[in-house]
């Protein structure tokens, strides 16, 4: 008793289109039209309320074979597959068994461009639905209007009503245009031009009843046709006649400058006003260098820094000048009577400070560091002295200590150890070559 009838649930929302006959069965009748009615929004699978279950009427229909892409098409895969499935047909059982054993490879060989070509240069989109248009029972069926177009008709349609195909078929009126000469031109297409109604007939061809006449032409009483220049005659007074009356030329709307927008527009005069006089005389200002208007004269981010180093700049006045830089230096070589201590100890050496000190490298400061705690700074030039040779003692014996020679016995030993693993081995190896064999 309390539900509202489809009539009073259309009163009520402000979408009345969208309400079905079941929508006042819902607990929230409004809520579920203001939900239906919303942007974007998918509405449930129409076979919710169906008696039968879903594709059920698709069972004696035979599914057709998955078709190939064109453009996969063209690479010739298709020809390639039966002519070797034609092969394999026949061949004899013992053959396909081998095969099975010892399978041949590559035996499909496209060419990579090709194979390139179709995915990356000839490749389409397949066809998609939009958003929400869900799949019903039998919708591949129905007529796809987008692709037909009012006042087109097409080569089944011609053969369906008797009319002739070919290249003077458009010669040839519908059937259906005596019945629009007497009661006027579709309302759902009120632009779309018909010959014989409101635009000219073919060349070649006649106004009448007889076989191939284009019926009577609409006119009023003085004679002027009623819906287009359907005699060609005046085309400039029915040219976009109706429509020059409604079009309203005038510019409408005014765009909003936003505040960054303003601002630019702002400093912009501002720049054109302070622009210096093209003369090349400046004009001093009364305040000296101060610009008026608060602004400086330099832009943000351009101000010069002091110091630039550019390695290009370096590059060319090394270049430029003089002196050419030395690609290699010849260190002077000594010889001395004895190797040392060390492990990779030579006759030879090479005196590397002489080179450093002609490339300018900062050779390292001579003298000997001695630590002073702070209580010892105000000692007497005796105890200074006294203390300095102490440290100078002391590293004449480290340099006399540093020897590599508990290096060299540490490394002598494990050669011991590794031939005394060695060689009960290498006896046990050379004693036993055969097994002994039990009776």
């Amino acid at each position: 008793m309390n539900r509202f009838t489809v009539a009073e649930l259309k009163q009520l929302v402000s979408r009345p289109d969208v309400v079905e006959m079941h929508d006042v069965t819902a607990q929230d009748p409004k809520l579920l039209v203001h939900l239906k009615g919303t942007r974007n929004s998918v509405p449930v699978p129409r076979h919710w309320c169906f008696k039968r279950k879903y594709l059920q009427g698709k069972r004696g229909i035979e599914k057709p074979p998955f078709q190939l892409p064109e453009f996969i098409k063209r690479t010739g895969i298709q020809e390639m597959r039966e002519a070797l499935q034609e092969k394999e047909e026949q061949k004899t059982m013992k053959s396909k068994m081998r095969e099975k054993v010892r399978p041949k490879m590559g035996k499909i060989d496209i060419d990579y461009q090709k194979l390139h070509d179709a995915f990356f240069k000839w490749q389409s989109k397949p066809k998609l639905t939009i958003h929400g248009d869900l799949y019903y029972e039998g919708k591949e069926f129905e007529t796809r209007l987008k692709e037909k177009k009012p006042g087109d008709l097409s080569e089944e349609l011609r053969i369906t009503l008797g009319m002739p195909v070919g290249p003077n078929s458009h010669k040839v009126p519908p059937p259906w245009l005596i019945a629009m000469q007497r009661y006027g031109p579709p309302p759902s297409y009120p632009n779309l031009k018909i010959p014989g109604l409101n635009s000219p007939i073919p060349e070649g061809c006649s106004f009448g009843y007889h076989a191939g006449g284009w019926g009577k032409p609409p006119v009023d009483e003085m004679g002027k046709p009623l819906y287009g220049d359907v005699f060609g005659t005046n085309a400039s007074d029915f040219q976009n006649k109706n429509e020059e009356e409604d079009i309203d030329r005038a510019p409408w709307g005014e765009l909003e400058l936003s505040d960054d927008e303003s601002s630019s527009e702002e400093e912009e005069e501002e720049s054109d006003e302070d622009k210096p006089d093209e003369t090349g005389f400046i004009t001093p200002a009364d305040s000296g260098l101060i610009t008026p208007g608060g602004f400086s004269s330099v832009p943000a981010g351009m101000e010069t820094p002091e110091l630039i180093e550019l390695r290009k700049k370096k590059n060319e006045e090394a270049m430029d000048g003089t002196e050419t830089p030395l690609l290699y230096t010849v260190l002077p070589e000594k010889r001395t009577m004895t190797v040392g201590g060390a492990i990779m100890g030579s006759t030879h050496i090479y005196e590397i400070s002489s080179a450093l000190s002609r490339r300018g490298a900062p050779t390292e400061p001579q003298g000997v560091e001695v630590a002073l705690a702070p209580e010892e700074l105000e000692l007497d030039p005796s105890a200074m002295t006294q203390k300095y040779e102490e440290r100078v003692r002391e590293a004449q014996e480290q340099v006399q200590k540093e020897d590599f020679s508990d290096m060299v016995a540490e490394h002598a030993a494990k050669q011991k150890q590794k031939k005394r693993k060695g060689q009960p081995q290498d006896s046990r190896a050379g004693g036993k070559k055969y097994k002994e064999f039990k009776f």
